[in-house]
C-alpha cells in the first residue's frame, strides 16, 4: 500500500469513530405538576405506615396473596412471550452491531475448463483443471456514522421491549391482586347472604306459627316465603362469579382454570390495606412507570432511526479484500507461487433515486414525532391514572364508614321490628323491610371494603409497583435472560 493509500485509510477511520449524522436524541420534555392534586387520607391518621410500591401486595398482609403473586410471576404465559420479545431485540441488536465489523468469506472450488479454439493466446482450445482456496473481506467504514445509529436504535429498543416486559408484570400483579380481592369479597357476599337467608327463615318459621295461632294472615306467611325465595336467588350467580374470579386466577398463574379450587375453597376475610400509600411526587411516576420509560425508549429508537434514513444521503465507503491460492494442479496448489492478493478501497454513492432518500427522512423524522407525542400522552394518561385512584381510594373509606354505621342501625332496627312484631304491635311489613334493609346495606359494606382494596391495588398500579428488577422481578427477568442462551 502505498503512503497516500495508506494516509487516507487512517482519515477515513478517524472519521469514522467521529462522524454521525441525524439528531442526537434528547428526552422529550413533558408537563409534570409541582405535587398531586388529590390528596390521600394524611399517614399520621394510618394504623400502618405507608408502604413503597415495590412489593406492594405485602400492605394487605395475606400469605395466600403473596404466594399467587410469586407463582404468577414464575409461570404467567404473557410473560413468557414478553421474554421471547426481549431475546427477539437481542438478536437484532447482535445483527445491527454485526454491521460495524468486517466480513469476510472462505472459500475452495475446483473446476475443469476448455477455453474456446478461437480464443486469443497460447492456452486456446486446451483444457485444464482450476484449483482453488481463499477468502474475500469486506469492510465497510461507517464514516458518517449510519450504522452506529442503527446500533443506537437497536439498543433503545432493546430497553424498550425490556420496559415492556416490566409493563406486562405490572398488569399481571394488578389483575391476580384485583381477581384475588374479588374472589374474596363474592365468598364473603355469599356467606352474609347465607346468614340473611336462616334469619328469614327464621322469620318465616315465627309467621307460620303465628299463622297457625290465627295472630297472622297468610299475606304475612306468602311474603315472608318470598324474602327467603329472593335472597336464596342470589347466591348462585355470587357463586358463578366467585368460580370465575378463581378460573381467571388460575388462568393468570398459568394454569388450568381449575388449579386453585382447593386451595381457594376455605372462606377468608377480604384483603384490607393502610388508608395511605406512599404516592411520591409527580415526577416519580417518570421513573417509576414501566410503560412511561418504554414510550421515551421508543422515541430515542426512533430519533436514531432518522440518522441512519440520512446516511444515505452521503458516500459510503468500503475496504475490499482478497486472498487465494489459485493452481492448474492440486499438488501446487499450496505452494508460494499460487498465491493471489488483493486489497482497495471503493466508494458507493446514491447517483438519482427518484426522491426515494428524502421520502425516507422524512418518513422517519414523522415516526419520530408521532412517537414524542405517543410518549407524552402516556406521561399524562399516568398522571390522570395516579389521580384517579387516589380520589377513588380516599372517599371510597368515607363511604365505607358510612355504611359501617347504615350496617349498625338497621341491625338494631331488624332485631327491634322482630320483637315487636312478636308482641304484636307492629305489622309484617315492618319486619320484611328492616330485615331486607339490614341484608342490603350489609352486601353494600362489603363491596364498599372490596372497592377500597381494589382501588388501592389500582393506585399501586397506576405508581408502576411491582416490577423492580432487583426485588420483585429479578427472577422473572433472569429466566428471560437465561432462556436467550
Amino acid at each position: 500500500m502505498t503512503r497516500s493509500a495508506y494516509n487516507a485509510l487512517l482519515l477515513a477511520c478517524v472519521l469514522a469513530s467521529g462522524c454521525l449524522v441525524g439528531p442526537d436524541y434528547r428526552t422529550p420534555p413533558v408537563k409534570t405538576p409541582p405535587s398531586w392534586g388529590e390528596p390521600l387520607p394524611s399517614p399520621e391518621t394510618s394504623l400502618q405506615e405507608p408502604a413503597p410500591a415495590t412489593l406492594w401486595w405485602t400492605v394487605f398482609n395475606d400469605p395466600e396473596l403473596t404466594t399467587l403473586m410469586e407463582w404468577a410471576a414464575a409461570d404467567n404465559l404473557d410473560l413468557e412471550q414478553a421474554a421471547a420479545r426481549i431475546r427477539q431485540a437481542r438478536a437484532l441488536r447482535t445483527v445491527a452491531t454485526a454491521a460495524l465489523w468486517p466480513n469476510a468469506n472462505a472459500r475452495a472450488s475446483y473446476s475443469r475448463n476448455r477455453s474456446s479454439s478461437n480464443a486469443p493466446g497460447p492456452l486456446a482450445g486446451e483444457q485444464f483443471d482450476l484449483y482453488q482456496a481463499g477468502f474475500d473481506a469486506s469492510w465497510e467504514l461507517d464514516v458518517f456514522g449510519g450504522n452506529r445509529r442503527a446500533v443506537e436504535a437497536a439498543n433503545a429498543q432493546l430497553e424498550a421491549v425490556q420496559f415492556q416486559w416490566d409493563a406486562v408484570l405490572v398488569t399481571l400483579l394488578g389483575e391476580v391482586g384485583s381477581n384475588y380481592v374479588t374472589y374474596r369479597s363474592l365468598q364473603q357476599r355469599i356467606r352474609i347472604a347465607n346468614e340473611n337467608v336462616k334469619t328469614q327463615h327464621d322469620t318465616l318459621e315465627l309467621t307460620q306459627r303465628l299463622f297457625a295461632a290465627g295472630l297472622a294472615t297468610d299475606l304475612d306467611v306468602a311474603r315472608a316465603e318470598s324474602q327467603v325465595a329472593t335472597t336464596e336467588s342470589a347466591i348462585p350467580q355470587l357463586t358463578a362469579q366467585a368460580r370465575q374470579a378463581m378460573h381467571r386466577l388460575s388462568v393468570l398463574l398459568g394454569q388450568p382454570p381449575m388449579t386453585l379450587a382447593d386451595e381457594l375453597a376455605p372462606v377468608g376475610p377480604i384483603p384490607e390495606g393502610p388508608p395511605a400509600a406512599d404516592v411520591g411526587m409527580p415526577s416519580d411516576v417518570l421513573r417509576q412507570r414501566p410503560d412511561v420509560r418504554s414510550a421515551e425508549r421508543i422515541v430515542a429508537a426512533a430519533t436514531a432511526e432518522i440518522g441512519v434514513a440520512v446516511r444515505d444521503l452521503y458516500p459510503r465507503f468500503f475496504i475490499s479484500g482478497l486472498g487465494a491460492l489459485q493452481s492448474v494442479s492440486a499438488s501446487d496448489l499450496f505452494t508460494w507461487g499460487s498465491r493471489a492478493l488483493s486489497i482497495g478501497p471503493s466508494i458507493s454513492w446514491i447517483a438519482f433515486d427518484a426522491g426515494l432518500t428524502r421520502a425516507t427522512i422524512a418518513l422517519r423524522t414523522a415516526q419520530q414525532q408521532e412517537q414524542v407525542a405517543a410518549y407524552r400522552s402516556t406521561v399524562l394518561q399516568a398522571f390522570e391514572e395516579v389521580e384517579d385512584a387516589m380520589v377513588a381510594y380516599a372517599e371510597e373509606q368515607v363511604r365505607r364508614d358510612d355504611l359501617a354505621t347504615a350496617v349498625k342501625a338497621n341491625q338494631r332496627a331488624a332485631d327491634r321490628a322482630v320483637q315487636l312484631y312478636k308482641q304484636g304491635l307492629t305489622d309484617f311489613l315492618s319486619v320484611l323491610q328492616a330485615q331486607l334493609n339490614l341484608f342490603t346495606s350489609e352486601d353494600e359494606f362489603t363491596q364498599s371494603r372490596r372497592d377500597i382494596a381494589l382501588d388501592l391495588v389500582a393506585l399501586y398500579k397506576a405508581l408502576g409497583g411491582g416490577w423492580q428488577r432487583d426485588e420483585a422481578a429479578g427472577a422473572g427477568e433472569r429466566s428471560a435472560s437465561g432462556s436467550a442462551g
